[in-house]
């Protein structure tokens, strides 16, 4: 890109490489809550209490953990 151009794209790209970085760092931020091993242990301790109380079945509270154990261990470094 030529000097003319990159000025003249300027006002153009500068807000979508503004819109770019924020929906990064907002992306980001999502998965690093997600992948939260303190959120999942959180969630466990929930389904397990939800499972005593009848709130879900044996089967669901499975499948639950079953979820929140993969996010564990596929979680983000």
């Amino acid at each position: 890109m030529g000097l003319i151009t990159g000025l003249l794209a300027l006002p153009v790209t500068g807000p979508v490489r503004g819109v770019l970085w924020l929906a990064e760092q907002i992306r980001e931020q999502a998965e690093d809550r997600y992948y939260d091993p303190v959120r999942i242990r959180a969630d466990l301790e929930r389904v397990d209490e939800a499972r005593r109380s009848g709130e879900l079945s044996d089967q669901e509270a499975t499948n639950r953990e079953n979820e929140l154990l993969q996010r564990l261990m596929t979680r983000r470094s």
